[in-house]
């Protein structure tokens, strides 16, 4: 399983990011294990950010994405492209998030 984390920075102990597709950093886990880190390239910028994300993630195969929150048209993003959301409490740190779903 691949599971994305937005998260606030780079290290596995930066906290899950409530921005979801505006998050600054992407996590990318695969087995639990740390695999790649993204800089978000849609972080700021106009509209459209979440369904860029999507298609960027599923592009990189992920099956799960994590973060402190979501809005609707992400969440429709990630639906359509067969990503299931997980919520957790913001601030948990990225490698504990990942490995809990």
């Amino acid at each position: 399983m691949i599971v994305a984390v937005a998260t606030d920075g780079d290290s596995p102990d930066s906290p899950v990011s409530v921005r979801a597709a505006r998050a600054p950093y992407f996590q990318i886990y695969k087995d639990g294990k740390l695999v790649e880190v993204i800089r978000n390239p849609f972080a700021i910028g106009g509209g459209g950010a979440g369904w860029s994300v999507a298609y960027m993630l599923a592009e990189k195969g992920v099956n799960v994405f994590v973060a402190g929150n979501a809005g609707p048209n992400f969440q429709t993003a990630l639906a359509q492209r067969g990503i299931r959301l997980v919520i957790v409490p913001p601030g948990t740190p990225a490698q504990q998030a990942a490995t809990s779903v």
